[in-house]
This record gives C-alpha cells, structure tokens and sequence, in this order.
C-alpha cells in the first residue's frame, strides 16, 4: 500500500461546461476528489503525488487578460499556467489537509510551482492544437478573435474553442524537489496544468514559452520519472470507449498496452479528447511496466486499486 503513485485530475472535471465555474464550485469539486484521496493516504498509499489540468481555468485568465488590456498589461500565457498552478494548488492543499485532520492524519500537503523542459523548435507551436478556455457558440465573436490572431477549433455541436501549442514535456525540472518532499513524508502537488513550460536556450537562463503542455502527458513523464507504481487519470467520463458515441460503443475495462495501441492506431481517440490520456497512459506503461488507469473523478480510490475504470497493463 506504501507505493507511490501519481493522481491526475482533470481540469474539465475540476470545472466542467456545464457549471458556473466559480471559484466556489471549483473548490466543491475539489474537495469531492480529495475526501477520495484522503481516503487512499488513510488506509497507507502515503507516497502521493497529484497533478491537474487546468484548461478551463488558464482559458478565463487569458479572457480577463483580453478584457482588462488597456488597464493592465496582458501576461504571457506561461505565466497564466503559472497563476493557475498557484490558485489549483493551495485549493487542493487546503481541502485536503482538513479531510485528512478528519482522519487523525497529519502529512503536510505541499504544492511546488512546478517548471517542465519542452523544445523550442517543437512542432507543435506550428500547429496549435490544446482546448483552452470555454465553448463559443458565436461565430462573429470567433471571427474577431481569429482576426487578432488566435486559433480556433469547432468541436461537434460544443461550439468553438480556442487551441494553443501543446509541445511534448522532456523533463520535469523541478523532479528533485519533489522527491526530497515524498522522501520526507509529504503529499506533493506538482506538474499542475503540464507544467510551466521552459525553454533553454543555453545563453542564459531558462525561461518560460507560450504554450500549455497536456497535464496527462507530464503526469506520466513525472510518474515514471520517481518510479510510481500507478498512474491514475481521473476525468469526466468512466473510461475508455472505443465507437465513442455510436451505436457500437464499447468500454474498456482492462486492456493491455498492445491493444490500446492498436485501436488508438485505428484513429478511435481524438486528439482534443481522450487522444493525449489514452498516450500518456501508454507512455507509462511502456516506460515502468506499472498500471495506468483511466477512470471518472467520483471513482479515484477504486481507479487506485484497480477496479474502476480502463486499466492498463503491460
């Protein structure tokens, strides 16, 4: 039960279309997951290290930042992640450092403003293709934004959506950290919303880049980075489907590496949707041969114990 694992929760799942999005209701839905994960950390699995997306809520900063330009100076999208990971962290600290007082435990919860390494020349910031933000159902207010030089995507019936480059994490630079505080007996929060993407151009110090890295994509680099046992991706939907929304939907339960490589193959994630999970997982898996699990926010201490969700194994 001592082993450690990597939770990711879902920025979608955290703030989902369908609700307000205040800062109230984030906070409910945060502290629903954590009575889980407390939970989990009560019955031993204390080596534990969360991460979370943070599409929707990186996306209404970057409006705030479009309807307060002439007052303020707009900031970079980096530094947008970096407000995020900030705001996400101390919300999931807070609820869960009171659900685990609830059960006579006292493990400090740390969250780490967390960097990840990408390229420069990667090329993605080519081909812009990460959901950030809400759904837009008015085409001439899309029209105006492309104008001024943003990119959009029509997802189905949803609406429109705006997309920014997604590179591929190389290295979670702050992993030592992280470390030092698992090997002293904290829960970590780290790698939130991907990470704050990084660049090194060797002349200099490190500095940020706009871009978002996909949260899955980065909680799986980190997870095999301090050797994890288990990797748990908790979103808005129970699993994986393949026929996703057809009359010959099929859920997967447990699959191995090799099968979902080869329905993902066959075209059946999309790359604004289940695409970059069902990778992440796989990645794992093929980097530690340990369980990856892809399974709805509400079922994260049975995704934990591998009897929620798609599971996969080597």
């Amino acid at each position: 039960m001592g082993e450690r694992t990597v939770i990711a929760l879902g920025g979608n799942a955290i703030s989902p279309a369908s609700g307000a999005g205040t800062a109230g209701e984030q906070t409910a839905n945060v502290w629903r997951t954590m009575v889980q994960v407390a939970d989990l950390v009560a019955e031993g699995r204390t080596e534990l290290v969360l991460t979370h997306g943070n599409g929707p809520q990186v996306g209404n900063v970057l409006i705030k930042n479009e309807l307060a330009r002439d007052v303020v100076p707009p900031v970079p999208l980096d530094w947008c992640v970096a407000q995020t990971q900030a705001t996400l962290g101390f919300t999931i600290a807070n609820t869960l450092v009171h659900e685990l007082g609830l059960r006579g435990h006292h493990q400090p919860v740390v969250p780490v403003i967390s960097r990840v390494l990408v390229d420069r020349d990667d090329r993605a910031f080519g081909a812009p293709s990460k959901p950030i933000g809400p759904y837009l159902d008015d085409d001439a207010e899309v029209a105006r934004r492309q104008a001024e030089g943003l990119d959009f995507v029509r997802v189905g019936d949803r609406g429109w959506r705006r997309v920014v480059p997604s590179p591929q994490p190389r290295a979670s630079l702050d992993r030592a950290a992280v470390e030092l505080l698992l090997d002293h007996g904290a829960i970590v929060v780290a790698n939130g919303g991907g990470g704050i993407p990084v660049v090194d151009d060797h002349d200099g110090p490190m500095h940020g880049i706009e871009a978002v890295i996909d949260k899955d994509l980065a909680g799986g680099l980190l997870a095999a980075e301090i050797g994890a046992a288990v990797f748990a991706i908790l979103t808005d939907v129970a699993g994986v489907a393949i026929g996703f929304g057809t009359p010959d939907q099929r859920w997967l339960t447990d699959v191995t590496l090799a099968e979902l490589r080869e329905h993902q193959a066959a075209g059946e994630f999309t790359v604004g949707s289940m695409g970059p999970k069902v990778d992440a997982a796989c990645r794992y898996v093929e980097r530690t041969g340990g369980l990856a699990v892809i399974a709805t926010l509400d079922a994260a201490v049975a995704a934990v114990h591998g009897t929620a969700g798609t599971r996969v194994r080597p």
